[in-house]
């Protein structure tokens, strides 16, 4: 890629918002993380964790340096490094939780947890900034955490200790989360992805000292198709953000629950049970309603 195609890669736009691109975005992304998890899921049965996240964070290092190359010094310089490490940080500790719990959970059930995100928003924005929590989205809130609990099942004998784990990422994933709108404000898409390759791969690299394993060309392969749809999907992702509010476009991403329960049960021919499936789909419709409200300021 020549250097004006770099450069303008790395440069902010303050483009008019395009909510219709932005959803478009959103769901493209949703697609392509799917498949990026049926990949993590098969990886995970090949080698160990540790190794699936290096290998997503070098990948996604790689398929950005033809852009990072283009830009040059002046397309990569940012004021807000700090703001870029501390979002690789919590990103790379969700990316452990959640990789983790896509290869040991049906892929549906995994993602579904994982995009309970926007129910700890609300809580992280009043703990950590001192934002309240609007009265407006309670209900949503109540609803969406009572979805999860159908997902988790406390108390019952279908109960995964690994749902736990799902939900940690989640957590991390909403700090994460709050840090990429921050960026998105100043920074350009392929700049956000790029640091965040980067942290990633330097935090991930330490755990390879103690689970190192020599991938077999089967399992190598693997690992760059992880690391490569999962780039591609956080640029869509990322994109989909710089297009429009949050609110607006956040939802569509939920569409990933009903494409990885396609892939799963054309995969690994495995179907939810009702209460996952119920629990789905509170989830999916609590967390519009709670991005809708907070868009719209109903009371």
């Amino acid at each position: 890629m020549g250097d004006r195609a770099g450069s303008a890669l790395f440069r902010h736009a303050n483009r008019p918002r395009n909510i219709r691109r932005g959803a478009v975005l959103m769901l493209v992304s949703a697609a392509v993380f799917s498949c990026a998890s049926a990949a993590i899921k098969t990886a995970n049965e090949q080698t160990t964790n540790a190794m699936v996240v290096f290998f997503r964070n070098l990948v996604g290092v790689f398929v950005l340096a033809p852009w990072a190359i283009g830009a040059g010094r002046t397309g990569l310089a940012t004021r807000r490094l700090h703001d870029h490490l501390l979002r690789g940080l919590l990103g790379v500790s969700a990316m452990y939780c959640t990789f983790f719990s896509i290869g040991r959970m049906r892929l549906a059930d995994a993602l579904a947890l994982g995009y309970s995100s926007p129910f700890f928003l609300p809580w992280i924005e009043r703990f950590w900034l001192g934002e309240p929590v609007p009265r407006r989205i309670f209900g949503g809130l109540v609803f969406g955490f009572a979805g999860i609990l159908l997902i988790v099942k406390p108390g019952l004998s279908a109960f995964q200790p690994v749902a736990l784990v799902a939900l940690a990422g989640a957590v991390l994933g909403a700090f994460a989360q709050a840090g990429v709108r921050r960026l998105t404000a100043s920074e350009p898409v392929a700049r956000i992805v790029l640091f965040f390759a980067l942290t990633g791969t330097t935090i991930s690299a330490f755990p390879l000292l103690f689970s190192w394993q020599a991938p077999s060309m089967r399992t190598l392969t693997t690992l760059m198709l992880v690391g490569l749809l999962a780039t591609v999907a956080q640029l869509f992702f990322t994109s989909a953000y710089g297009q429009a509010p949050a609110s607006n476009v956040a939802p569509f991403l939920y569409g990933s629950v009903i494409f990885s329960g396609v892939l799963d049960f054309l995969l690994w021919g495995k179907l939810p049970d009702a209460l996952s499936i119920v629990g789905a789909m509170m989830i999916v419709l609590a967390g519009v309603v709670i991005l809708r409200r907070l868009s719209d300021g109903v009371d």
